[in-house]
């Protein structure tokens, strides 16, 4: 039974080095090129808003600014989970009847891989980031006007962000999976609005 066992390990990992040696060849460097650049842009972007608008804001909007980039992350990585779980032949079959966003939808679920991390990777991500940044701003807010705790305001204030996030997109990811198609085709029907063939 030991050597049965053994086997399959086997198998398993000469399957999962012929699938690596797959990947390796098709790495697509003009996409990691195109993802560092975006990200940078997209970070330095949020970042200046961020920086720019909450220190001159009351508290309480600063505190709706970095809620706003702690559902944004979550929301694209809603769409992230989504494109990587839904089912393709559902959109082919919309795609032949001409309905609005499946043809736009294919082509996601085509490019799986890549919509996923920059939904996931690159928003999501870079909204995390800036949400911390952002808190770091309500705390000092928070120690500066209403005299708190220097440590404790700011471990409370990050303890928060980082619990709505992590939260917020374990309850998206559960969403996500089991109303994939559905949060696909109505993301591909927006993005088709400004798609030209």
């Amino acid at each position: 039974m030991f050597k049965k066992k053994n086997s399959e390990l086997e198998n398993l990992i000469e399957v999962t080095k012929k699938k690596e040696k797959i990947k390796k060849e098709k790495v697509d460097i003009k996409w990691i090129i195109i993802i560092l650049i975006v990200s940078f842009f997209i970070s330095l972007g949020l970042s200046f808003i961020s920086e720019m608008t909450i220190p001159k804001l009351p508290l309480a909007v600063g505190i709706i600014i970095t809620l706003l980039f702690i559902l944004l992350g979550i929301l694209f990585d809603i769409i992230g989970v989504s494109v990587t779980t839904a089912d393709e032949a559902v959109f082919h079959s919309m795609s032949s009847r001409k309905v609005k966003g499946a043809s736009v939808a294919v082509k996601f679920k085509k490019n799986a891989d890549k919509v996923s991390s920059f939904c996931c990777d690159v928003v999501g991500d870079v909204c995390g980031i800036v949400s911390g940044a952002a808190g770091t701003t309500i705390a000092l807010i928070l120690i500066n006007t209403c005299h708190f705790n220097a440590i404790l305001t700011t471990l409370v204030v990050s303890a928060c962000i980082a619990s709505l996030t992590i939260g917020g997109k374990a309850i998206g990811k559960s969403f996500a999976i089991n109303k994939s198609s559905i949060i696909l085709y109505e993301f591909a029907k927006f993005v088709s609005t400004f798609y030209r063939k």
